[in-house]
């Protein structure tokens, strides 16, 4: 005899599964529009700017305070050579300095600089005006609303990631 399962049972089973196909088709379609918003962002920037890259390291600086080589890379997760070449380029341009650690002089701890942070706030005033251009162009005050709204729900994603 075979195993027959009770229709309530089976339709709660299909129900669940296209509840999980939604959820997989909406994951690709935010992360593509993600995608294109983060390059359309880095687009805008001009030819020999501060990379992605080099803007988390600075943003992290900032936020955080002095942090070793080793330590940002593993926040960053980037191996520590590709880290050290950031920082070099970094340096190079006078955003961050390197000093030795208050607690283990051995060690070094990589600063943020102020024109570090100069570069900070024009590169978020540049992306940040022109989401704001593009927001006030394309979207009617109850679809901001919505945005706003969907924000706090992408932000919580991000966190649970």
């Amino acid at each position: 005899m075979e195993d027959v399962i009770p229709p309530a049972e089976a339709e709660a089973e299909a129900e669940a599964e296209a509840e999980a196909e939604a959820a997989e088709e909406l994951a690709a379609t935010l992360k593509l529009a993600v995608g294109r918003i983060a390059r359309k962002l880095r687009q805008a920037h001009a030819v020999g700017d501060t990379t992605l890259s080099e803007v988390s390291v600075l943003a992290r600086l900032e936020r955080d305070g002095p942090d070793s080589p080793g330590a940002l890379a593993e926040l960053e997760r980037v191996r520590p050579q590709a880290m050290a070449t950031t920082l070099a380029a970094l340096e190079q341009r006078g955003l961050v300095s390197r000093e030795p650690d208050p607690s283990d002089r051995r060690r070094v701890v990589m600063t943020v600089t102020d024109a570090g942070r100069t570069v900070i706030r024009d590169r978020r005033s540049e992306s940040v005006q022109g989401l704001a251009n593009a927001i006030e162009a394309e979207f009617t005050l109850a679809e901001r609303h919505e945005l706003v709204t969907a924000l706090s729900l992408i932000e919580r994603l991000a966190e649970r990631l």
